[in-house]
């Protein structure tokens, strides 16, 4: 397999390399129980935009290698550090039951791979199937690295939707002129946020409407009357995207590796971390039609505003023909969000059920704001902060779960809140002053297989802003959402428990509320983050400690021999 995947980089477009895999996989099953991938992270001069500059690259490409899997396979992924950058890879929506160690968050479930050394990732893909990713988990260098991972359900198990005719993976991405580290480095120095970037991208091409990116254009040829699979993914650092093709209306059956009730829409929103699937038909006048990606951006803050273009092109059409151009939603139509992420809903078939918990055994109530930290060298004195419940998350300096595993003291104190030090009108006037933030390391201690409600509460602590969060090592249901201050009494009342929507990164609306169920039954320390790279760093995170179970199967597994040090 580790050959497979070397070849197809060298003799075999994305789309011929996933039918070749596909073809592999499906010729022979019996070899298809381990896969192994070799990961050399290696620094190499790229060129967008009319400028060069040298990234941190997986197998010197851009974006990265596509990991195929199919559901029930062990997956063993070599990862050797090359780069001037500690560096560690989080397999982005995989459960990694009981295997932490696997999971790749630096300083959260492991330290970071430094220069020189190499960590073999070894887990399971477990009672999944579908589109998922994986990207850098350290600084930003997940700008550029990252790549797709496509899970394939069991031989003999058809998708609950039509058989597509081919399929193709779509990463969204941005791209910096500069050092993307030095514009994080400059951002904390400063105190402000960094710049935003220059381009957005479309499997790593910004399109023809960029300078000296006629060449720099993803281009995927079609076929009158057929059917194909796209599998979105948004790899980008701090904006949520609008995506759609001229011309033409997806069909969206998955998000974040679970199947939805299918539905048609002119465009889809997906937040960064988020994966969409959808079905496309070739139903138009052959032709050549732009596709295209921009922000998304209801709050008062500035966001790289570009469009990104890709091409979808009919067979035997000549590449002189001009494009149609992409109608996309406008860049703060709340209201088309809003209703979009309403009409997501899990499949919950008899096959893919939506296991919704019904009871609550513990209600957490997370605030989302902003603060400031006294900086005596930055521009205004100050540096922006990023909190939950007013704290803002200080990295440790030993990886949380080997401290929670081997009872480390000093690391870490799992005294973090249920609920906001005092209620407040979360959505009202923004606040500016005595904002009250605390800097610190503290974790939710939460019971085995126990049952957590968690509402996360944007508020207008210096602004509002949307949050897509994501939660490591679980599935949640989104059971509701609103736009204001959550209502404890009423609104409950209108949560969906039949069929809501289940993924593993959920978008916070601007000004508003969004309330999430699971059952804890995987132990661990689990990392609970806004996918904005940018409030990450600003401290807009937490993690839960799931404590071990009864059972002999229900604990932490040991670390592996290569697990790297702190």
């Amino acid at each position: 397999m580790k050959m497979a995947s070397r070849n197809c980089s060298n003799f075999f477009s994305g789309l011929t390399c996933s039918l070749f895999l596909l073809l592999g996989l499906l010729s022979f099953p019996a070899e298809a129980a381990i896969k192994k991938y070799q990961f050399d992270v290696q620094v190499n001069n790229v060129s967008r935009l009319c400028h060069a500059k040298p990234i941190v690259t997986v197998n010197g490409r851009f974006p990265g290698p596509t990991i195929y899997v199919r559901e029930g396979d062990r997956v063993l992924v070599n990862v050797t550090n090359h780069a001037q950058y500690n560096m560690s890879i989080h397999w982005h929506g995989l459960k990694q039951y009981r295997n932490g160690w696997a999971d790749g968050p630096a300083y959260i479930t492991q330290c970071p791979i430094k220069t020189g050394n190499s960590y073999t990732y070894d887990f399971n893909v477990t009672g999944q199937r579908g589109t998922l990713w994986w990207h850098a988990h350290i600084f930003w260098l997940r700008a550029t690295v990252y790549g797709a991972i496509v899970i394939m359900p069991k031989p003999g198990t058809p998708f609950p939707f039509p058989q597509p005719n081919r399929e193709e993976v779509i990463l969204l991405g941005e791209w910096w002129h500069t050092d993307v580290e030095e514009v994080e480095k400059q951002g904390q120095k400063m105190g402000l946020p960094p710049n935003m970037s220059d381009a957005h991208t479309i499997n790593g091409k910004p399109g023809p409407l960029f300078p000296c990116s006629e060449k720099h254009t993803f281009a995927m040829e079609v076929e009158s009357g057929k059917t194909y699979l796209m599998r979105i993914i948004n790899a980008a650092l701090n904006d949520e995207l609008f995506f759609a093709i001229a011309g033409h209306n997806f069909t969206v059956v998955e998000v974040d590796a679970v199947y939805t009730k299918p539905f048609t829409t002119e465009a889809i929103l997906i937040a960064p971390g988020q994966t969409t699937n959808v079905l496309v038909q070739a139903n138009q006048k052959p032709g050549r039609y732009f596709m295209a990606a921009r922000s998304f951006n209801d709050a008062p803050i500035p966001v790289d505003n570009k469009t990104a273009t890709g091409i979808l092109q009919y067979k035997g059409i000549p590449n002189s023909l001009l494009p149609t151009l992409a109608q996309l939603p406008a860049s703060n139509d709340s209201e088309f969000a809003l209703n979009y992420n309403k009409k997501l809903r899990s499949l919950n078939s008899q096959k893919f059920p939506a296991d919704v918990p019904q009871k609550v055994d513990r209600k957490l109530f997370y605030t989302i704001g902003f603060g400031k930290d006294s900086c005596p060298t930055c521009v205004n004195g100050t540096r922006l902060l990023a909190t939950l419940n007013n704290i803002s998350f200080v990295m440790p300096q030993t990886a949380l779960l080997q401290a929670h595993y081997f009872n480390l003291k000093g690391v870490f104190k799992a005294d973090f809140p249920d609920k906001p030090p005092k209620p407040f009108n979360y959505t009202g006037a923004p606040l500016t002053a005595s904002l009250g933030t605390s800097r610190a390391t503290r974790l939710s201690k939460i019971a085995f297989n126990s049952t957590i409600e968690l509402v996360l509460q944007d508020t207008n602590l210096l602004t509002v802003e949307s949050h897509p969060f994501h939660l490591h090592g679980y599935n949640f249901f989104v059971v509701g959402t609103g736009i204001g201050n959550f209502d404890p009494v009423k609104d409950p009342a209108n949560y969906n428990l039949v069929d809501p929507i289940e993924r593993n990164t959920a978008a916070v609306p601007t000004g508003g509320w969004t309330a999430i169920r699971f059952r804890a039954d995987n132990p661990g320390v689990w990392f609970l983050h806004c996918h904005l790279e940018l409030h990450t760093g600003w401290g807009l995170k937490t993690a839960f400690a799931v404590e071990d179970g009864p059972g002999p199967d229900q604990s932490v597994l040991p670390p592996p021999t290569d697990l790297p040090p702190c």
